[in-house]
């Protein structure tokens, strides 16, 4: 019913997590009503984001480097957090969630989804090769915090992981859940400051 431009668009935006067809139509139709300036501006953003964001090489989680050579985050580069705590989260928005209780001083680990069922091709959604390598590399790790969300997805990679961790682990490390705190069925993201300052306390 469009034309092919505007579809092509709203194939696009429809991509995008928790975007469905309709929303994505409302994207584009926005962007028509926009100057022309506000649309250039747009997409020199999204060319810009690409060009100065990278990617952490320890945890996964996007910065802006101050210099090209940076392969390292502001927080896993910090020489005063705490290299024995390690912190599993599914996504960036959880550790920033996270990082604004200013409760926890370790470091993180982007699994970078979650697994739905215990199915090959589920558990080739989550980075756990690159967590089996961070695990022999870093020896100084004694305590590995699961702190995937309190859903019907996240308690299946919780349990996933905690398997998994307990053959891989050295002996004497430690692995560690959040405190219920968290409502069942919620997200790190939403969760107010208390309560996941009072779930990262209350961990075991």
């Amino acid at each position: 019913m469009y034309p092919p431009s505007i579809q092509k668009l709203i194939d696009l935006f429809s991509k995008f997590p928790t975007v469905g067809p309709r929303t994505a139509s409302r994207f584009v139709f926005y962007l028509l009503k926009l100057p022309k300036e506000e649309v250039k501006e747009f997409l020199k953003s999204i060319l810009e984001l690409r060009k100065s964001v990278k990617t952490c090489e320890f945890c996964f989680n996007p910065f802006q480097p101050s210099q090209i050579s940076e392969k390292l985050c502001q927080i896993c580069s910090n020489p005063s957090r705490d290299k024995t705590l390690l912190c599993l989260v599914e996504k960036e928005s959880d550790l920033i969630s996270l990082e604004k209780t200013k409760k926890y001083k370790g470091l993180y680990f982007i699994l970078g989804g979650t697994i739905s069922a215990l199915k090959k091709a589920d558990i080739e959604k989550i980075r756990i090769k690159e967590l089996e390598e961070r695990i022999k590399n870093y020896p100084e790790i004694q305590e590995i915090i699961l702190a995937t969300n309190p859903t019907t997805e996240g308690e299946a990679t919780s349990l996933y992981l905690e398997r998994f961790l307990k053959k891989n682990l050295p002996v004497g490390r430690q692995i560690t859940h959040l405190g219920r705190g968290l409502p069942v069925g919620g997200e790190l993201e939403y969760a107010d400051e208390e309560t996941l300052s009072s779930a990262l306390e209350g961990r075991k």
